[in-house]
């Protein structure tokens, strides 16, 4: 928890400051130190936030839902309205680690953490990766670049 409104706490004074590319953002802890899948995760999620925050209010008659409020009126729902049921699958930013259903929802369904979710997610990410295709004279050179960096006091990793 504490990772996470840090990073949180780190992302939003960038993005209000206007940066559009931040390079170290997401699945670092101590500083960069160590690097976890699980915070990754949990950094994408937040990041993906933020950016559809960024992206503004639409207030265009449309956005605003205009010819919904006047066809509801006063007293009304806007349940059955047209509007409604064209946007309220995706008009919101489903989180991947929140979980928005209420407490025996939640606990039928297992009780899931951000910890378990997080670790899940990024298991399933790690199994579906596959290595792009590489020219194999540019993969050499890179193999001796790294060879060359370690025995100069590097850290080898696989490679």
């Amino acid at each position: 928890a504490q990772a996470a409104y840090e990073t949180m706490f780190s992302i939003l004074p960038s993005v209000g400051a206007g940066v559009n590319f931040m390079l170290h953002a997401a699945g670092w802890l101590e500083g960069g130190l160590v690097s976890s899948p699980e915070k990754l995760v949990m950094d994408a999620d937040q990041l993906a936030m933020v950016h559809i925050m960024q992206g503004g209010v639409d207030l265009s008659e449309h956005g605003q839902a205009m010819d919904a409020i006047r066809e509801v009126g006063p007293g009304g729902h806007f349940f059955g309205v047209q509007h409604t049921q064209d946007r309220f699958r995706d008009a919101f930013y489903k989180p991947m680690i929140s979980d928005w259903r209420n407490y025996e929802s939640w606990q039928e369904g297992g009780s899931p953490t951000a910890v378990t979710k997080t670790t899940e997610l990024a298991k399933t990410w790690l199994e579906a990766y596959r290595t792009p295709a590489i020219d194999e004279t540019a993969h050499e050179e890179l193999k001796a670049f790294v060879q060359r960096r370690v025995s100069e006091g590097g850290v080898a990793t696989d490679f």
